[in-house]
């Protein structure tokens, strides 16, 4: 009989909880994800090429783990202490009836443990199924491909899983049911009343909620200026002003919550806005830490998943293989050189095309300094408004006087390949090129206005004019050139200031059928292997791999969408379950009151009505200013996250970001519906006849 009632009550506020209980299960399935991350498919090819940096990575995972399960411990006491206060009644008859106070702590153990033991049973199958699917995807996304994939269940992630969800779980029970099975029985039977904050003038509410504005804007303005992000003291201050201005703005949001009540006509609405006022006067900060939290997780998830997204943009590569002759080889001799080789090794079939990239410097005179000036484009740059952008191209503009040169035929093959128009150049016209990573999109724009007018500069004594616009596509396939400036020249001209004497860079494109039959990684890492057999010092060859520019970004990728997606499900869990536990525990306080609506004619439907407007205000409140807020997040994390060659996919990226973030509202959404049906059902016990002790 007595474990009969112990199923029964497990099961009753499962059904009474089924908010709390559905957090429980999610908790448990980000647990078992980030910890076992080291056997995502993704994680593990990453290893053969990062091996330090996901080292480094996997070292962090259990700090993650362990903030939280500090977070989860708090969620889990504050919830749990509201079930038990529901209950108090009911364990003051438990112990009027006889029951003694070991066995009544007993129960509620054995209660807690039954639903515990139910989370696990649900969520770790949830968690492995979906650990499995987050591999496939990643590794088809990334192009490995699926092949060769084999199941994997992490055991140190399963017991760390079970080990930490069980120990917060029974602990912060365990004090509570000591707690309330020590308590007298007249405590038990009689409800305690909430106590009244002290109300301080009007004046004092206004200016506070106009601070926190103000506080939020300051905030907001050098996270997106990227002044945050340049030194940690106005980092700290920027997050200061951001928590503080929060907090202040629902300190002073009560004002505008009594402006609304006052402009009511019906007594149900003053009612409703008086409940509101009153929840947010008691609990203006934990209200104010829930938003946080929602915006974090809202800023977390739209940037991780944003730049998740970019990385499937960022692999539209050109090149996937660059090899070049550091022998004394002639420039015209190293393409069928390459050729050669990797034909008597059986690779030549593996590559669709090979292509020639000729860079080199001024030959034409022993200076270095002071070989190229463009006086006229810098004078130019002056006649445009002062601005931070304008003053830093013309710092790095004003240190290029020796460029290397780039031969026009094999840039305009380049541009062939990723299907834009070449470049038409006569003898005494140049193009500029410039790496992605050292122009901004405010400086690029100035250079090409000042390039439609075809200005006039200076090479080793000679007259050209710069045209076009500025090129940046990568001239090879990993980072062994990254060019701040440099002059794209018509063959000849490149032939004579080069003096013949220019580096030749051999690109290689892969044979297409068999990237789609394997898929780019796999693809490159099985001609790796071979080319690493193979003794190309010999010919003094040496070659790169998009894999290595590739394991960077996969890399900067998992790191940032496995970690913020993580902190993004435990910040919105968290958040939400506090708001949604404290408004049931307000309910609940003010319970009599809704008992007097009821003896004034009200409804079981208006009383519902009544509450669930009160939950769309007091949850919606929090979501709203976090939702203002996200985008500004967003942007202000793409401003210190993501290289400069990323950014130029930053307006793709908000997209993603917005479309992320609109999901997660409608899981707020979600969230508050089912908050409404946990008020439904108590608010049918309060149309029952109710025994006065």
């Amino acid at each position: 009989m007595f474990s009969d009632l112990i199923f029964r009550n497990s099961r009753r506020s499962r059904k009474e909880n089924g908010l709390f209980f559905a957090s429980l299960v999610i908790s448990i399935v980000a647990f078992y994800i980030i910890l076992s991350i080291a056997n995502q498919d993704v994680m593990i090819f990453l290893r053969k090429m990062e091996s330090d940096a996901v080292d480094k990575l996997l070292l962090l995972i259990p700090v993650f783990y362990i903030m939280t399960l500090v977070i989860l411990f708090f969620l889990i006491y504050f919830a749990c202490k509201y079930q038990l206060q529901r209950r108090r009644h009911e364990f003051g008859v438990y112990l009027m009836m006889g029951m003694s106070r070991n066995k009544l702590f007993s129960m509620l153990l054995a209660e807690d443990g039954v639903s515990s033991l139910l989370a696990l049973a649900i969520g770790l199958p949830v968690a492995v199924l979906l650990s499995e699917i987050i591999s496939l995807v990643t590794a088809k996304l990334v192009g490995m491909g699926i092949i060769g994939h084999k199941f994997t269940l992490s055991l140190p992630a399963l017991v760390f899983t079970v080990a930490g969800f069980l120990i917060i779980k029974l602990g912060a029970f365990m004090i509570l049911s000591w707690k309330i099975s020590r308590q007298e029985i007249g405590s038990l039977l009689t409800d305690t009343p909430e106590g009244v904050k002290k109300q301080k003038p009007t004046f004092v509410y206004a200016v506070s909620g106009i601070g926190g504005i103000i506080m939020l804007a300051a905030a907001y303005y050098m996270a997106i200026s990227g002044r945050a992000w340049e030194e940690d003291i106005i980092m700290l201050l920027a997050m200061i002003l951001g928590m503080l201005g929060t907090i202040l703005l629902f300190y002073g949001m009560r004002v505008f919550i009594a402006m609304l009540a006052g402009a009511g006509k019906s007594g149900l609405h003053v009612f409703n806005f008086r409940q509101i006022q009153e929840n947010v006067i008691r609990q203006s900060t934990s209200l104010a830490i829930s938003s946080l939290l929602i915006l974090a997780a809202l800023c977390f998830f739209g940037a991780g998943i944003g730049i998740s997204s970019s990385n499937s943009q960022n692999r539209d590569h050109v090149f996937d293989y660059t090899f070049r002759d550091y022998g004394d080889t002639p420039a015209n001799e190293v393409l069928p050189e390459i050729k050669a080789v990797l034909r008597e090794n059986g690779l030549e079939n593996e590559f669709s095309g090979l292509y020639t990239m000729g860079i080199g410097n001024i030959r034409t005179t022993d200076e270095y300094k002071g070989v190229f000036t463009m006086d006229t484009v810098m004078e130019a740059i002056e006649q445009f408004p002062e601005t931070q952008q304008r003053e830093i191209l013309l710092n790095n503009l004003s240190y290029v006087d020796n460029p290397h040169v780039i031969r026009l035929t094999d840039f305009n093959e380049l541009l062939k390949l990723v299907g834009k128009p070449e470049i038409k150049l006569s003898g005494d016209e140049a193009a500029v090129y410039i790496d992605p990573e050292f122009i901004k999109e405010e400086q690029r724009e100035i250079l090409n206005e000042i390039l439609s007018d075809r200005p006039e500069a200076q090479l080793d004594g000679s007259r050209i004019y710069l045209t076009g616009e500025i090129q940046s596509e990568k001239l090879v396939t990993d980072r062994s050139i990254t060019l701040s400036f440099a002059l794209i020249l018509p063959d000849e001209q490149f032939l004579y200031y080069t003096q013949d004497e220019y580096d030749v860079y051999v690109n290689g494109v892969l044979n297409p059928e068999t990237v789609e039959k394997i898929g780019l990684m796999n693809t490159i890492s099985a001609i790796n292997v071979h080319l690493d057999t193979l003794n190309l010092q010999e010919h003094n060859l040496e070659y790169e791999s998009y894999l290595q520019n590739m394991g960077r970004q996969l890399f900067f990728t998992v790191a940032a969408s496995y970690i913020t997606s993580y902190l993004a499900i435990i910040f919105l869990v968290v958040a939400n379950t506090i708001m949604g536990v404290q408004f049931l525990m307000s309910q609940r306080k003010t319970g009599r009151r809704y008992q007097t609506l009821t003896r004034l004619g009200a409804d079981y439907e208006t009383l519902c009505k009544a509450a669930r407007k009160q939950i769309n205000w007091f949850m919606g409140l929090p979501v709203f200013v976090a939702a203002a807020g996200s985008m500004f997040g967003v942007k202000a994390l793409y401003r210190g996250m993501l290289s400069m060659e990323m950014r130029s996919t930053q307006g793709e990226m908000l997209i993603i970001s917005a479309a992320v973030i609109l999901l997660l509202l409608v899981v707020e959404y979600i969230y508050m519906t089912a908050v409404k049906r946990s008020s439904d059902r108590y608010l049918l016990t309060l149309m029952e006849p109710q025994r006065e002790e």
